[in-house]
């Protein structure tokens, strides 16, 4: 199944996670919008830097840390996603209480070791 989703902290550096995960996104067929401090490309994928208002957006993976992410919470809700993947050292109690408030979905999990064993 198709799952739309939106990369925060997206980096044109390719040694930066968030752009492994970008090209598995890419390889494994998924649509994908990115989100980072500059703009860039990345096989083909717009990094933009406005927080866009992107639509049908089913999963937004963070690749931002704690003290950077109070920027994002509006934002989140704003989009209302389907769920939203804390990857490893992005973890935030703080916003889990406002996703659960507004009834999205989250996970702490490594979008790419999901992505890796079809568990995406």
């Amino acid at each position: 199944m198709k799952k739309k989703t939106l990369v925060i902290g997206a980096s044109t550096n390719p040694a930066r996670y968030s752009n492994m995960a970008i090209k598995k996104l890419i390889s494994k067929q998924q649509p994908v919008v990115a989100l980072g401090l500059r703009e860039g490309e990345v096989e083909g994928i717009h990094i933009t830097k406005e927080k866009d208002l992107f639509q049908d957006i089913d999963t937004v993976t963070l690749y931002v840390g704690p003290k950077n992410q109070p920027e994002y919470y509006e934002y989140l809700v704003v989009l209302n996603p389907k769920r939203v993947i804390f990857n490893p050292g992005t973890e935030n109690p703080e916003l889990y209480k406002i996703l659960e408030q507004n009834n999205i979905e989250y996970q702490n999990a490594c979008t790419l070791v999901m992505l890796g064993t079809n568990q995406y």
